[in-house]
């Protein structure tokens, strides 16, 4: 796979005797994709039914004849303001009982099936218009789902879809309050249409009833992609793709992945090291301008699971952003190390948001790649550096990884809904069981909770999986070495509650979770030899061997050859001993990296990627502050 750079572009932003030009100097800057329309709906249709896509049909004209490929944006995720007169109950509510109005984006209910029908109808008139133009390459259904909390809604189209929604999975309410409990407070209901959503109960709502309505929440937006998608299948060949966000787990993305080609992310690393990242002080300022040194790669090989082994970076950062609390420029070389740091990871495109700085609006403080009045800004030259290199680079081919980590949306659905305690989150547990496979030098692939785990990972972690389906652990042993679960793996059923054969229930091994107990931010549990667990702590009894003991002499790491329970939340420490145990199990050579200092194994090379500001000496090589190095593979080489 050779890969390619990319841009985003507004031309109904700008002037069109500008259109030729900045087509042009994106060829010269190197870029070859450029994506289009996604926010256009008003341009496209400034009253019901008067369609204007002359405007359209010119600039992909314009942008293909220099050279560019188009990626063609369905404009769902700003239905105009004609539309709320048309249906003006398709506006979501928030948990408060709020409408969220019109006046900015991502202004619809998904399950608002009005506008369901509005959407196949501009998605068909534009497929049927661009479906065969050989400029347009690919499509982008709609934008950045669940951005602004936007996936759950608790509208009257929402309650009404979500009791047709339980009347399907339970068939008949006696069944439904079995499986919720609802026994327990008098809760029983006589009809589905009793049912209200789970908001603004005096206390904490029944768990099963949250987790229904998140289960819920993810397939109207699985329905809504999956609508638009059935829609220009037909009419073209091009690869569908949508481009998913940063840490949003509130919808199952490998579910509307599946009705895609190609997942897509918008990486924004400086932003998310303020705004989505827990992280002391120290850390913070050490990276300020450049992300934090993981959490790119943690997107990238997440999307590249979703996408089946397709993935773009949709929206590279260039400058400083907008919306993050604090917005610092990232430092000389960040940009292009980003890109390559994505094409490590096995980014087909990566494509930078945006061409020209907007002038106007909400995103008049975001950088582009030029500045508002036309001028180069300084990430222009960084992205032409990077097209040289990826010609010097040639093909970027993924090989299978040595570990291998279970991501399961629906957990972080049911931890967020009970957490037990304040500092438990889903994504910090797996993020944290991330960076200890990183530190260690190894790379790392992402699997679904569904699927049979054969590919032959020397390694699978699965730490917090809610529920374990007692068909995917039988063959968990033909598909690794050795899988670690834990902690809080195995804990409830896809109806939240406690299985009858106990936590964590795991054929095999003789583990059982006896109690549960969660510490605040500043108390830890040290464990013997080194390391401490946090935030959350399984008490487990059984005949499986202690691996590892807390300083009271109660298991930390039980298992027996092939599966491994861990009984708590590890800090780095523990985390490090855990893998480093884990690798001389399963005779997988860890390569130990410097803070900062990440290495990405592909079939041809290795990458080495800097995060520090300051240059970096591993292993004889010396790596410059925000560089890379990229070393081609010994073919004998296994490490």
């Amino acid at each position: 796979m050779k890969p390619a750079l990319g841009v985003c572009y507004y031309p109904e932003h700008w002037p069109e005797t500008m259109w030729a030009d900045d087509a042009a100097r994106m060829v010269r800057a190197g870029l070859s994709w450029v994506r289009i329309a996604e926010f256009s709906w008003s341009r496209m249709e400034p009253a019901p039914g008067d369609l204007q896509l002359d405007w359209l049909d010119r600039a992909i004209e314009t942008l293909g004849a220099a050279g560019l490929k188009v990626v063609l944006g369905t404009p769902t995720a700003t239905p105009p303001r004609w539309m709320l007169d048309r249906h003006p109950d398709m506006l979501a509510v928030d948990e408060q009982g709020h409408i969220r109005k019109f006046g900015s984006r991502r202004h619809y209910c998904f399950s608002h099936t009005g506008y369901v029908q509005e959407c196949v109808r501009i998605a068909a008139i534009m497929a049927k218009r661009y479906g065969r133009n050989p400029h347009v390459a690919a499509w982008q259904i709609d934008n950045e789902y669940g951005c602004h909390e936007t996936t759950v809604s608790y509208s009257p189209p929402a309650l009404q879809a979500f009791r047709q929604w339980l009347a399907a999975r339970y068939g008949s309410i006696g069944a439904l309050n079995a499986a919720w409990g609802n026994v327990f407070w008098s809760m029983d209901y006589d009809d589905f249409d009793q049912i209200d959503l789970p908001n603004q109960t005096v206390t904490e709502p029944n768990p099963a009833h949250v987790l229904a309505f998140r289960r819920f929440s993810s397939d109207q937006v699985v329905a809504f992609n999956k609508a638009q998608a059935d829609v220009l299948r037909p009419l073209t060949d091009a690869p569908l793709l949508h481009n998913y966000m940063g840490r949003i787990l509130d919808f199952d993305h490998f579910e509307v992945g599946a009705d895609l080609d190609i997942a897509t992310w918008d990486s924004y690393p400086i932003g998310f090291l303020s705004d989505r990242l827990e992280a002391d002080e120290a850390h913070k300022t050490a990276f300020l301008q450049q992300g934090d040194p993981d959490m790119q790669a943690f997107h990238h090989d997440l999307y590249r699971a979703v996408g089946r082994g397709r993935w773009w970076v949709m929206e590279q950062q260039p400058g400083p952003v907008n919306w993050a609390p604090y917005n610092p420029a990232p430092l000389p070389g960040m940009v292009r190390l980003w890109s390559i740091e994505a094409v490590a990871h096995g980014a087909e495109v990566v494509s930078y948001f945006r061409w020209r700085q907007a002038p106007f609006a909400q995103e008049q403080m975001h950088a582009g790649l030029l500045t508002p009045d036309n001028r180069p800004a300084p990430a222009l030259s960084e992205a032409r550096q990077t097209a040289d290199d990826l010609k010097q680079l040639g093909e970027v081919n993924q090989t299978r990884a040595p570990v291998a980590i279970v991501f399961d949306y629906a957990s972080d659905w049911a931890w967020a809904t009970q957490p037990q305690g304040a500092g438990f989150d889903y994504f910090r547990l797996v993020f944290s069981a991330y960076r200890a496979a990183r530190r260690a030098g190894l790379s790392v692939d992402f699997i679904p909770p569904g699927d049979i785990p054969t590919s032959g990972h020397d390694l699978i972690l699965a730490p917090g999986l809610a529920t374990i389906d007692p068909a995917w652990q039988d063959h968990l042993a033909q598909g690794t070495k050795l899988a670690i679960l834990g902690p809080r793996s195995g804990a409830i059923t896809d109806d939240f509650q406690i299985p009858e054969q106990g936590r964590p229930g795991l054929t095999g091994l003789d583990c059982h979770v006896d109690l549960v107990e969660t510490l605040p931010p500043h108390i830890s549990r040290p464990v013997n030899g080194g390391g401490s667990a946090r935030h959350w702590i399984d008490r487990v009894s059984g005949n499986a061997p202690d691996l590892l003991t807390f300083d009271d002499g109660a298991a930390a790491l039980k298992g027996i050859d092939g599966l491994w329970y861990l009984a708590g939340f590890p800090d780095d420490d523990l985390w490090d001993r855990v893998i480093a145990m884990a690798a001389e199990a399963t005779g997988t050579e860890v390569k130990p990296m410097p803070p900062g200092l990440r290495r990405r194994q592909t079939e041809r090379h290795t990458f080495l990627i800097n995060y520090n500001a300051g240059p970096v000496d591993w292993n004889g090589y010396r790596i410059g502050g925000c560089d890379a190095e990229i070393i081609r593979n010994d073919p004998t080489d296994n490490g």
